[in-house]
């Protein structure tokens, strides 16, 4: 197992620490529900540095993501990230991501952990004819996610940039925490706001020291992977592995908004054929109309007792205290307040298909 750059802060800490994507990961501190509620009332503090980053560079490094992305990253100004997913040839994905743009002919590319050695084989494939500038950042850097809706007041005295005029899904290159050239991008996982701090791995436990000390008035606290599987699953947020994977198609995901049409990328002949045919199944969110907790695997059935589909995703919504989950069901079977039940063990428990996000502000 590889360590973070923080792995013994952690330890220190008193963080129960896991196995995932090959790594030794904070799963929780004071409890997952605790955690969780930090985050959407306050400010917490993620250690999410075992995630990849692929710096892609030169005249053609537009060429390559164009061809390897579903989205349209032609459409990226300086300063501003898209989320999008890499389409395999058959029909599946090879994972989601986040591209920034840099600078002109230079991008950022933030993979899932587990999917490093893939994502980066995948792209350097189709960059043996297109021949753009690559390199696999992923062992320099850390990256700490700042979540919650007191991170704008907790943070802005660690830095010079107005961090309420750095909208969704933009960023900035600037000071933090006495470092320069630290990425303060607006994104994150978790629906609650905040920020994701891209820097070096030996400039990171600064910067943790210095975010703990700034949000302390703010009840800051650090979370762990647990209560970030929670806060993403209450806004419907796909986990790749889950609910997405090398065998489900952008399209039956919902993500066919990240899949653009105007240009040719991997398999995008088939997906805009499966798009005018209509995909056979869909990914639907559901909650619980009766107690109970849905887990991955679960089959989905209808009224008949009959299998429609599986869930995907599921727990105890902390926010709301009901069961909810994303599962792919027969696309007949997936209309929004369409009764549907979840298998738990020998008994069928009655749900109802509902619009994401479950958690609203």
């Amino acid at each position: 197992m590889k360590n973070t750059a923080l792995t013994k802060v952690h330890e220190k800490l008193g963080a129960k620490l896991v196995p995932f994507a090959g790594f030794n990961m904070p799963v929780s501190y004071e409890g997952v529900n605790i955690e969780h509620e930090t985050v959407r009332n306050a400010v917490g503090v993620f250690d999410v540095s075992h995630m990849g980053e692929f710096l892609i560079s030169g005249p053609k490094a537009l060429d390559l993501i164009q061809k390897v992305s579903s989205n349209d990253a032609s459409k990226l100004e300086i300063g501003k990230a898209q989320y999008s997913c890499l389409p395999n040839e058959i029909g599946g994905i090879v994972d989601d991501l986040i591209i920034y743009k840099i600078k002109e002919e230079q991008y950022l590319l933030v993979v899932n952990a587990s999917n490093i050695e893939k994502d980066w084989n995948h792209i350097s494939h189709y960059n043996d004819s297109i021949k753009a500038e690559m390199r696999n950042l992923s062992e320099d850097y850390a990256l700490l996610a700042i979540q919650g809706p007191k991170a704008i007041e907790a943070m802005q005295s660690l830095t010079s940039v107005d961090l309420s005029a750095i909208k969704f899904y933009t960023f900035k290159i600037a000071d933090f925490a006495g470092i320069d050239h630290v990425i303060i991008s607006a994104t994150g996982y978790t629906g609650s706001g905040g920020f994701e701090i891209y820097c070096k791995n030996d400039q990171v436990a600064h910067i943790w020291a210095k975010v703990f000390e700034a949000g302390a008035a703010f009840g800051i606290k650090p979370i762990g992977l647990a209560a970030r599987d929670t806060l993403r699953l209450e806004m419907g947020y796909c986990l790749y592995g889950n609910d997405i994977n090398d065998s489900t198609s952008p399209l039956e995901a919902g993500l066919g908004w990240v899949t653009k049409f105007n240009k040719d990328f991997v398999n995008s002949e088939n997906l805009e054929k499966e798009k005018e045919a209509g995909s056979k199944r869909k990914l639907i969110a559901f909650e619980l109309d009766e107690r109970g907790i849905p887990r991955h695997d679960y089959e989905i059935v209808d009224e008949h007792g009959s299998s429609i589909g599986i869930v995907t995703s599921g727990t105890m919504s902390p926010s709301l205290g009901k069961g909810i989950g994303l599962g792919y069901v027969t696309t007949d079977k997936s209309s929004l307040g369409s009764k549907i039940y979840i298998q738990i063990r020998k008994n069928a428990i009655p749900a109802t298909i509902v619009k994401p996000p479950f958690y609203k502000k």
